[in-house]
């Protein structure tokens, strides 16, 4: 689905992502770990859009999309979402997924004069879509919430949500588990998991919870310094000592030891 091949990001004399080249299997949960630092959000970023590259390409179903803005990408099924949730915080949960399909018949000054029918039906049609995805997601009950209201699980749902209004083909999940108790985290990777085997979602995971990480993902890529170190299934790097000792820490060494 995604090929990075060489991708470097510079500002200034820092190199945020340094010659990475990586892989993103249609059909797969893969899981992007790493420290702080190690350039996985900035490579998000540059898959994404919303930041250019210094150099390297970037495929999509073998289609270059290196440099592409964020909302051509979104058009080709590409979707980001991010740490720290950007609901819209005075709309309801429902309202929400509402505004995110793009090229509705109200955002024409000649529609909102002389077609308010074909408006009413694309509302309704909206109206049902979302309704759905509340379902699918078991928030039914939020549906009338402001989402400023939400917890940060609740919004991380939301904005998961959000990505199922469209026909998403990939989506980049930026540190899903990020504020979230564990009852909801476990909801979300409910919910990835179903979206991933009956929807065909792809998805590429940014998460420091290498439990949910283990749960979810085949395969699992580590960086470090901007480079992909290593990559295979969570077990196996787990027991990598040359990331272990790298930089994911002695906690992971005693817990792959004993876990």
């Amino acid at each position: 689905m995604i090929v990075v091949q060489d991708l470097h990001k510079h500002f200034g004399g820092f190199r945020a992502v340094d010659g990475a080249s990586l892989e993103i299997g249609k059909g797969t949960i893969t899981g992007l770990i790493g420290p702080n630092g190690a350039g996985k959000t900035t490579l998000f970023n540059v898959i994404a859009g919303r930041l250019p590259p210094t150099s390297g390409r970037v495929t999509m179903a073998g289609e270059d999309i290196t440099g592409l803005p964020p909302h051509e990408l979104f058009h080709k099924g590409l979707l980001r979402t991010f740490q720290i949730a950007h609901e819209f915080s005075s709309m309801t949960v429902r309202e929400n997924l509402m505004m995110v399909p793009g090229g509705q018949a109200g955002e024409t000054l000649w529609n909102a004069w002389f077609g308010r029918g074909r408006i009413a039906q694309d509302e309704a049609a909206l109206l049902k879509k979302a309704d759905e995805v509340l379902d699918f997601l078991t928030i039914s009950h939020l549906k009338d919430e402001r989402a400023g209201n939400l917890s940060g699980g609740q919004k991380k749902l939301l904005e998961l949500g959000r990505t199922m209004m469209v026909d998403a083909k990939i989506v980049f999940l930026d540190e899903v588990g990020a504020g979230v108790n564990r009852t909801l985290l476990n909801a979300i990777g409910d919910a990835i998991v179903r979206l991933n085997k009956e929807r065909g979602y792809t998805f590429c995971v940014i998460e420091h919870d290498m439990d949910f990480i283990g749960r979810l993902c085949d395969p699992v890529i580590v960086m470090a310094e901007g480079k992909v170190l290593a990559e295979g299934s969570a077990e196996s790097i787990m027991q990598n000592e040359a990331v272990i000792e790298a930089y994911l820490g002695t906690g992971l060494k005693n817990k792959a030891k004993t876990g």
